[in-house]
This record gives C-alpha cells, structure tokens and sequence, in this order.
C-alpha cells in the first residue's frame, strides 16, 4: 500500500465532499494560492487499499500552477461510502463513478486532467475509453497495460485468500487480523510513524472488504486494453513510473508507453508511488504536461483542420519523453528508443 509520509493538510488544502448523481465521494481539493482557476482542473484517482491521501504531497505544488485538483477517495475507499452490492465495484461502475466525479469538477466544457495510480490507473484508463467521456488529458501512473504479475501479484492472492471464504459478516474481524498480524509489523519493521500506523490501519478497516475483493479480482484479471486506449486518440497521455516500480516493471510500462504512442517519464529514485516518494518531480512532471496539453488543445480549436504529425496520434501531442525532473540538459535526459523521436526513455 502507498504510505503517506504527512498527514497534515498543506495550505489551501482542505477536505470536501463530491455530490454526484452517483453519490458522494470524499475529497481533497487543492486551490491556487489566489483562487484564481486559469487551467483546466485536475482528478487524482489511487490505487488499490489506498486513498486519496496518497497524493497529499503533489496536491499544493499542482494547485499552485492555477488549476483546481482534487483527489477522491474510490467507492468503498477509506473515507467514501461502499457500493450497495459488488456490481458496484466492477471497472465499469468505477469508470462511471470517475466520469461523474468529473463532471462536478470541472462544471465547464472541455473537462478535466485525468490521473489514475495503479490500480486507479486501470479505471482510469476504462473511463477513459467510455464513449463521449470527454478528459482533458490521461495519465498512468505507475500503472500497467493489464492485471499484475509476479510479487505484487503474490501478495494480492494471499490478501483475497485470507478474505474470501467463510461468511461474510467475518470479513471485518479477518481484516483486524490481517492488520494486527501482517500490515502493522511489517509497517513497524519499515519505521514507520505512529501516527502514520494509526492512520493507515484506520484506513484499511473503514474500507469495504467487499470492494478490495473486487478490486483485487480485477487488478489480477484486467484484460490488456492498451490497443483500444491507443485507437482512442483524442487526448494526451502520460506514462509516468518510478525506475524501481515493483508492480508493473518499469519495461512493461515503457512498452505500453510505446504501444500508446504517449509521453513517458521515468522518475529516478522512485519506486511505486511517485507521489509520496519523489513528490516535486511528479508534480512538475505532471504540470508541465498538462500545460502542454492545454496549450495543443487551444491550437486545435484555433485551427480545426490541424493534423497531427505523420505516425503521431493526438496522444502524442505532448511535450518528448524525459527521465523526470533534475536530469541533465546536455541530453543525458535523453536515450534514443524505436519509438518516435519524440519519444524518450530511460
């Protein structure tokens, strides 16, 4: 699970609460500091058993490019209310969720940035590709092509194995044990603070047992939909990793960056949860993206019958590829890929 390093809101950000059609969502929102919105709004999705504290780090440096950003808590996360049955955690009913957390965001044409963190990533990717949805732009963060493999993917099956079975009314007292006799050493092993172990097992038993079932089904099973995401189109996207992801290799997330046609950034010195780990690379990284983003769109609409460069899809309208804020300007930022020269790698 991600780990928050700080707790404390940083000025200018607060906790809200998203009222949608589809009910409501606990927040974050982040606000520049003159309350002057001049970009397009932002929407930090997490990851499997995380929540939206995960991006409390990136959230003023984001806000302070002018543009609002909000980070949610999913359906069944910490401090957002479970779905009324499992059908409510399929990818489908979480895409929708996103695309009417999205739509209270950003309230104008023209929509918002989209962000989803690993698991996150993979319901974001699936609103994206929900007919008439309609994102500024997408970004995938530390997030793969299709379900986990390898370690990652071990420790998910023993989570489920551990929940699944028996009845359900045991499934609260199967997560305190799973806290008490697994998470919370491990987490005292790693020296993690007190207050930040009080926090994080609050947070895994206000979270849905029925939901991390679901949503840990679905991380292992995800079908690769990397084709259909590509064909899309009609936004830029990002592909932004930490160098030592242990979930989705960094390779694996440079592939489908390829496949994609997209932006990718390696974040040096990260691992799986940039946000929390390298938080001032992220968040520039993210910025400058989607300024650029910005700045494509309002070309297009001054000139509609603009093309994108031949072999480029509109997902490739952003700035080359970059190994991440700190790097070198004399191109050691830079190594050549089989992809668009435009692209870069690490």
């Amino acid at each position: 699970m991600s780990t928050p390093r700080a707790l404390d809101l940083p000025d200018r950000v607060r906790k809200v609460t998203i009222e949608t059609g589809r009910g409501s969502f606990a927040a974050l929102e982040a606000m520049p500091g003159r309350g002057v919105c001049e970009r397009r709004p932002a929407l930090l999705v997490p990851g499997y058993t995380g929540s939206k504290e995960d991006f409390l780090a990136v959230l003023q440096p984001l806000a302070a490019a002018g543009r609002r950003v909000v980070a949610i808590d999913q359906r069944g996360q910490y401090e957002t209310a479970a779905a009324g049955s499992p059908a409510g955690y399929a990818p489908d009913a979480l895409a929708d969720d996103v695309i009417a957390v999205a739509a209270e965001v950003s309230q104008q044409d023209g929509g918002v940035h989209l962000v989803g963190h690993s698991f996150g990533g993979l319901i974001a990717r699936q609103a994206a590709l929900t007919p008439g949805a309609g994102f500024c732009s997408l970004t995938l963060l530390g997030s793969g092509p299709a379900g986990l493999d390898g370690a990652r993917a071990e420790a998910v099956r023993s989570l489920l194995a551990q929940l699944t079975g028996g009845r359900p009314e045991q499934l609260p007292q199967r997560i305190a044990q799973i806290w008490e006799h697994h998470l919370e050493p491990q987490a005292t092993a790693e020296g993690v603070p007190m207050p930040i172990i009080g926090f994080l097992r609050d947070r895994l038993t206000r979270t849905s047992a029925t939901g991390l079932i679901a949503m840990g089904e679905y991380l292992l099973a995800a079908p690769d939909r990397t084709a259909a995401l590509a064909e899309l189109g009609t936004a830029p996207v990002l592909v932004l990793y930490g160098e030592n992801d242990d979930a989705w290799p960094p390779d694996v997330q440079d592939q489908m960056a390829k496949r994609l046609g997209a932006e990718r950034v390696c974040i040096p010195a990260a691992a799986h949860s940039p946000a929390v780990e390298a938080p001032e690379t992220t968040a520039s990284t993210l910025t400058a993206f989607w300024n650029s983003a910005e700045a494509g769109d309002r070309r297009r609409r001054a000139d509609p019958d603009q093309e994108p460069a031949e072999g480029a899809s509109a997902a490739s309208a952003a700035p080359s590829g970059r190994r991440g804020a700190g790097a070198s300007d004399d191109g050691a930022s830079r190594v050549n890929s089989s992809a668009s020269p435009s692209h870069g790698r690490r």
